[in-house]
C-alpha cells in the first residue's frame, strides 16, 4: 500500500467518526444506565452478533473496569437459557448496524418476556428498523460507508460504534467521579495496574 492509500483510509475513517450524529440521547443514555446499576442496583447487559458483538464484548469489560458492572450475553446463547441473568433493574444496550439482525430482534421479545419493563439502548445506522424502534433511547452511527474494498466488511461502523460506546463509558465515569483510587481497586497486574495504583496514592 502507498501512503496515500494509507492516509485516505484513516480520512476516510476519521470523517465517519467526525459525522457520528450528536444527540440528547447521549444525556439520556448515561443517566438510565447511571440510575439503573449506580441506584437501583441493576447490570448493564450488551449483546450484539458478528463484529458488532466484538464490540459489545469490549464495551461491556471496559464499563466493568471503570465501576460500572457489564456483561456480555450472546443473543443465541440467550435462547438456551443465558437469558437467566436478566433481572427486572437491568438494563440492556444491543449494537446492530443494520437494526434488523434477527437473533437481537428476538432477544428484545424474549427479554420484555422474563422483564416486561426493561429499558433498551440500541446502537444503530438504521432510525427506522425494528430494534430503534423498541429502543428507548436511540444512538445513530451516522450510516457510515465500509472503507472495505467490497462495501461489505464491518469496518468503519465498527470503528464508529467503538467510539460510541467509549463516549458512554466515558461519560458515564465522569457520572459517577470513578477516580485513580476505584481504578486501582480493579487493576491489580500489568502495566495499569502499577500505574493506576501510583497514581492514586498522590490522590
Amino acid at each position: 500500500m502507498t501512503h496515500e492509500s494509507i492516509s485516505l483510509l484513516l480520512e476516510q475513517e476519521a470523517q465517519a467518526v467526525r459525522n457520528i450524529p450528536i444527540s440528547p440521547g447521549y444525556e439520556e443514555a448515561v443517566s438510565l444506565i447511571t440510575h439503573h446499576v449506580h441506584e437501583l442496583g441493576g447490570k448493564l447487559i450488551t449483546s450484539g452478533m458478528g463484529k458488532a458483538g466484538q464490540i459489545a464484548m469490549n464495551i461491556a469489560t471496559t464499563f466493568s473496569s471503570t465501576g460500572t458492572p457489564a456483561f456480555f450475553l450472546h443473543p443465541s446463547e440467550a435462547q438456551h437459557g443465558d437469558l437467566g441473568i436478566v433481572r427486572d433493574n437491568d438494563i440492556m444496550l444491543l449494537i446492530s448496524n443494520s437494526g434488523k439482525t434477527r437473533e437481537l430482534v428476538e432477544l428484545v421479545e424474549l427479554t420484555q418476556g422474563l422483564a416486561p419493563d426493561m429499558k433498551f439502548i440500541v446502537i444503530t445506522s438504521n432510525p427506522d428498523s425494528p430494534l430503534a424502534n423498541a429502543a428507548t433511547v436511540c444512538l445513530l452511527t451516522g450510516a457510515p460507508k465500509e472503507v472495505c474494498p467490497l462495501g461489505l466488511t464491518p469496518t468503519t461502523s465498527t470503528t464508529v460504534m467503538t467510539v460510541i460506546g467509549d463516549i458512554l463509558v466515558v461519560s458515564t465515569m465522569k457520572r459517577i467521579n470513578f477516580n485513580n483510587k476505584d481504578y486501582a481497586k480493579r487493576h491489580h497486574g500489568g502495566y495499569l495496574g502499577s500505574k493506576s495504583r501510583e497514581q492514586s496514592k498522590n490522590e
